[in-house]
């Protein structure tokens, strides 16, 4: 997953003062949730974290619930949605599947966000969020075992074996980082992963 960053806030004294917006306050929401979880998404540190004030956050959200609920759509939009859109460029599906795989690794291992979502599973909205971005990424990735001439049950069976591959490979990736294999080695072994999932029954 790609997060963008809270954008830096200006230097002291040089002036300008950019007007922060309701996607800048839940990228800083997205920030939080990877370092803390959920419970680190308060309004007084974002603030500071984005050189403002409380009242630029009231201008935009109600309350502390619908900053938590634009970050998890905003999760969602580019861990999900922005992904399938980069992978989508590729014509064949298998080498779509490879990419994803790679591409949602990578992620996972760079940003802590996704293991800090699935920890908190049981907050609702949270478990919305999560339910909403399962749903479509075992779907996408069933629909290109689809393509690949597989029964629609045999397809989703396949994209629900993909899924608990990368949801796994992200939790030991951050909780056994050496558990895995690295470099060339990771690359081949994200491959077998692929070549299996592929192979016909």
């Amino acid at each position: 997953m790609d997060m963008v960053r809270p954008r830096a806030k200006e230097p002291a004294g040089s002036g300008a003062r950019r007007r922060l917006t309701a996607l800048d306050w839940a990228d800083a929401a997205l920030a939080a949730m990877g370092e803390g979880g959920i419970a680190a998404v308060a309004v007084e540190p974002l603030a500071a974290r984005l050189g403002t004030t409380k009242g630029s956050f009231y201008w935009h959200f109600a309350n502390r619930d619908a900053l938590v609920e634009a970050a998890l759509r905003r999760w969602e939009e580019l861990g999900t949605e922005a992904v399938i859109g980069e992978v989508e460029a590729e014509p064949d599906p298998v080498e779509r599947l490879r990419r994803l795989l790679r591409r949602a690794t990578d992620s996972a291992a760079e940003d802590p966000l996704e293991v800090s979502l699935l920890a908190t599973a049981a907050q609702p909205r949270v478990a919305a969020a999560l339910a909403r971005v399962t749903e479509r990424r075992i779907g996408y990735v069933a629909s290109l075992f689809t393509e690949l001439g597989f029964p629609e049950d045999e397809a989703r069976r396949r994209g629900l074996l993909a899924y608990t591959a990368y949801l796994g490979h992200t939790q030991l990736g951050h909780a056994v980082p050496r558990s895995l294999p690295a470099g060339a080695a990771r690359d081949r072994y994200l491959d077998g992963v692929i070549d299996t999932l592929v192979r016909p029954a």
